[in-house]
């Protein structure tokens, strides 16, 4: 399981820097809500697999 947490934390980093990458022009605003939101999106996912 802890392999699979890992692996789900480099892809949170990896769309997180592919958001700040891909839209520059958002405000810092939007960029803690994406990262909050693919948080969540992971912690789902982490949620759906251990069951």
């Amino acid at each position: 399981m802890k392999n699979i947490k890992i692996i789900f934390w480099f892809g949170w980093l990896f769309f997180v820097i592919l958001w700040n990458y891909g839209y520059p022009e958002a405000s810092p605003f939007l960029d803690v809500l994406a990262a909050v939101l693919l948080s969540m999106l992971n912690l789902i996912l982490l949620k759906i697999i251990k069951n």
